[in-house]
C-alpha cells in the first residue's frame, strides 16, 4: 500500500508529473489492449468477480527488514499453533464478511529461513477451508522501500521456494511484486514476463501482475503481450485526493482501462474506526465518496475486490479486530457500513 498520512503510514507523496503520466498512458496504450470478442474470448479470465477478499497484514506493515508476523501470530509459533489460529481467523474472515481470499505477504526472511516452516500453515489453512490465497511479495522497510526487489540473490529462491510448495494447489496464487513503484512501466513488464518464464509450471490464470507505480494503473501490463492471460492487480486509495462521488468513479475507471476484465482491486481502504457510516451520504466526506465510488464500480463491473486490510492490529483502516484469547483467536467487525459495502462490491 502506498503510504498515507495516518499514523500507521509514513508520509509520502507521488510525484504530479508521474501521476499524469500513468494516467495519460489510458489513451496512448488503449490500443494494445484486447478489444475484440475473439480477443477477450482468448484471453483469460473474463472478468474477477470470484475474488471477494481481505488483506492480512503484519501490526507493523508488510514492509519489514525480518519474518513478516501475520496480526494474531507469533514468530515462535509452531506450525500446529501457526494453523490453528490462521484456521480460526480465516473462519472469522468468512463468517464476519463473507470472504473467500486472502492476501498475504512474503519476504525472503520469511522464506528462506526457518520461519517458512510454519508460516506456510497460514496457506494451509486457509486452501483446506476453500479459500483463495494471493502470495505477494514486499520490499523491506527504511531504504529498502523503494519500490525495487531488494536483492535478486533472495528473491528468486524464494519464489521458487514458494512455488514448488504451492505449484500444485490452485487456490494459491502468486503476485510476484507488490507497488513496483521504483521501476518505469516497461521495466516493471520486463520482469514480469521474466517471472512468468523462470516459472513456467505456473498457469499464467494463477499470476497477478501488479500495475505500474503503487499499482494504481494497470493499462501497460494489460497492453503487454507477454502478460497475457494473467489476473492484473490494482490498488486504489481515497487518500490519493479529495473528490466527489463521480470524480472518484472517473479516477478509478481511467487506471483501469479496458482492462477491469482481468483486475482485481487487491488492496482499497478507508478509515474504519471512527465510526463513519459508509450508507450514509457521500456529501463533503472525501472517504464515504470513496468507498461508495470503489465499490459501486467494482459491482458493476464484475470485478474482485480485497480490502486493505482485512486484519492489521493497530491500523485504523482494519474491517477486523481481534477477540478472545491470543492462542484461540476470533474477529470482531469494526464498521458494519463498511462491511456492508464490501458485500455490495462482491454482488452480495
Amino acid at each position: 500500500m502506498p503510504l498515507r498520512s495516518s499514523h500507521s503510514r509514513r508520509p509520502r507523496v507521488r510525484s504530479l508529473v508521474a501521476t499524469a503520466v500513468a494516467l495519460a498512458g489510458v489513451a496512448a496504450l488503449g490500443a494494445g489492449v484486447p478489444a475484440s470478442a475473439a480477443d477477450r474470448a482468448a484471453a483469460t479470465p473474463v472478468n474477477t468477480s470470484q475474488f471477494k477478499g481481505v488483506n492480512w497484514a503484519d501490526p507493523r506493515d508488510n514492509f519489514a527488514n525480518d519474518e513478516v508476523v501475520l496480526s494474531g501470530l507469533s514468530l515462535s509459533d509452531t506450525y500446529a499453533q501457526t494453523y490453528h489460529k490462521a484456521t480460526r481467523i480465516i473462519s472469522a474472515f468468512r463468517a464476519n464478511l463473507g470472504a473467500n481470499t486472502v492476501r498475504i505477504p512474503i519476504n525472503p526472511y520469511t522464506v528462506n529461513g526457518t520461519y517458512w516452516h510454519s508460516y506456510r500453515a497460514v496457506i494451509d489453512a486457509a486452501t483446506r477451508q476453500g479459500f483463495k490465497v494471493i502470495v505477494s511479495y514486499w520490499e523491506g522497510a527504511g531504504d529498502k522501500r523503494d519500490g525495487f526487489i531488494d536483492d535478486t540473490a533472495t528473491y528468486w529462491p524464494m519464489w521458487k521456494t514458494v512455488t514448488s510448495a504451492f505449484q500444485g494447489n490452485s487456490r494459491v496464487y502468486f503476485e510476484p511484486m507488490n507497488e513496483p513503484h521504483g521501476y518505469a512501466p516497461s521495466d516493471w513488464a520486463d520482469i514480469a514476463a521474466k517471472w512468468i518464464g523462470t516459472f513456467p509450471k505456473i498457469p499464467r490464470d494463477r499470476i497477478f501482475v501488479s500495475g505500474s507505480g503503487y499499482n494504481d494503473s494497470v493499462v501497460s501490463v494489460c497492453a503487454d503481450p507477454r502478460l497475457k492471460g494473467t489476473y492484473l492487480s490494482l490498488h486504489h486509495y481515497g487518500f490519493w485526493g479529495n473528490r466527489t462521488y463521480d470524480e472518484w468513479v472517473t479516477d478509478l475507471k481511467a487506471r483501469l482501462g479496458d482492462c477491469a476484465y482481468r483486475t482485481v482491486a487487491d488492496e482499497f481502504g478507508a478509515t474504519m474506526t471512527s465510526g463513519l457510516d459508509y450508507n450514509g451520504s457521500n456529501v463533503g466526506n472525501n472517504e464515504i465518496s470513496f468507498i461508495q465510488a470503489d465499490t459501486d464500480v467494482f459491482r458493476e463491473l464484475r470485478m474482485g475486490s480485497v480490502y486493505w486490510p482485512g486484519l492489521r492490529t493497530g491500523d485504523t483502516y482494519s474491517l477486523q479486530t481481534l477477540t478472545g484469547p491470543a492462542a484461540n483467536p476470533w474477529l470482531a467487525t469494526t464498521n458494519k457500513s463498511g462491511a456492508d459495502r464490501l458485500k455490495w462490491a462482491w454482488g452480495r
